[in-house]
């Protein structure tokens, strides 16, 4: 966090949404004290939130070097993604994404004369390149892997739209139950 920003950072948040905060941007697992000198709080603050969120299922508690940690949750964060391409998308606009991710991921097949990343990888074994061509052909992979991500996740929500839409049209019905 830049110094221009902590101030606002600590006059807006709280500790704990300060730690919740620093566990949305998590891209592996981290142990506490980490965690809460990223959120200026103490190690116990830090340690009683992680716990919190991970009986809420947020986090999973984990170890890095013997030392406790926590990581976000994988699930979690899946099934959020797909809920909020449901709750900014309509149908036609995620199967106009579907459409031009899957235009996207042939043009790579097409460009680079493979029908799969895994193909793809497959030459960096089996072929010489150079250095510069090994940092463009591992750009084209962060690339592919981003649309094929992109890709799985507008299917899992085209997959649930109903039954989201459905279900989050009854949230306020307390008698609502899963069919």
């Amino acid at each position: 966090m830049r110094d221009s920003d902590r101030g606002t950072w600590m006059d807006t948040m709280s500790g704990r949404e300060r730690v919740r905060e620093v566990v949305e941007l998590l891209n592996e697992p981290t142990p506490v004290q980490e965690i809460a000198d990223r959120a200026e709080v103490s190690r116990a603050t830090a340690d009683d939130e992680l716990q919190r969120l991970e009986r809420d299922d947020w986090v999973i508690e984990t170890t890095v070097d013997g030392t406790k940690a926590y990581d976000a949750n994988p699930v979690r964060m899946l099934f959020d993604e797909v809920t909020t391409l449901i709750e900014e998308h309509t149908r036609d606009e995620l199967e106009g994404q579907l459409t031009e991710l899957k235009e996207e991921q042939e043009a790579l097949a097409s460009e680079f004369n493979d029908s799969s990343l895994e193909g793809f990888r497959e030459q960096l074994a089996e072929e010489e390149f150079s250095a510069a061509e090994l940092r463009e052909r591992r750009n084209v992979i962060a690339t592919w892997e981003a649309v094929n991500t992109e890709l799985a996740l507008v299917k899992h929500a085209l997959h649930l739209y109903g039954d989201v839409v459905e279900l989050t049209s009854h949230k306020n019905n307390s008698s609502s139950s899963f069919a």
